[in-house]
């Protein structure tokens, strides 16, 4: 037996013990409920660190931390409103991913309404004023210039 096929042999049975290993995740939390109940906060709240990830599928530090604070503040007995307005004082209606509509959002809200309609704007703008704008005419010596060079490329 050549050394591939011992090499080869040895990484199958290397690669069929691994399922052996396996074992389901165990929860970070003793009990479902509470478990049930952070997956159910954590996916309405983002992720301060990466910004466009939930809390619940982040696994940044920072994610990790919230997620056992609110965990602890469940075990307390906590309403899910109390912690959302928990984290909410301390982080800013940032952390929330459907933050209310009040002063301080609006730009968040209405802002992306603006900037199409600006943008529709500018395009009907830019359209209208290329319509109005008559193409240059040539004079007699660019039309005689363009001809004679259409006619030396047109020979081979």
């Amino acid at each position: 037996m050549n050394r591939a096929a011992v090499l080869a042999t040895l990484l199958l049975a290397l690669a069929a013990a691994f399922p052996v290993l396996a074992r389901e995740a165990q929860p970070l939390a003793e009990d479902e409920r509470t478990e049930a109940r952070l997956s159910a906060i954590a996916q309405e709240l983002r992720c301060l660190v990466c910004q466009n990830e939930s809390l619940a599928s982040s696994r940044a530090d920072l994610a990790m931390d919230l997620k056992r604070e609110i965990r602890d503040q469940i075990r307390a007995g906590k309403s899910d409103a109390e912690i959302r307005d928990f984290l909410v004082r301390r982080y800013g209606d940032f952390v929330l991913y459907r933050p209310p509509l009040k002063e301080s959002t609006f730009l968040l809200w209405g802002g992306p309404f603006f900037l199409l309609v600006a943008a529709a704007a500018g395009a009907a703008l830019f359209v209208r004023r290329r319509r109005q704008r008559a193409p240059a005419a040539l004079s007699l010596e660019q039309e005689a210039r363009a001809d004679a060079l259409l006619e030396e490329k047109a020979r081979p």
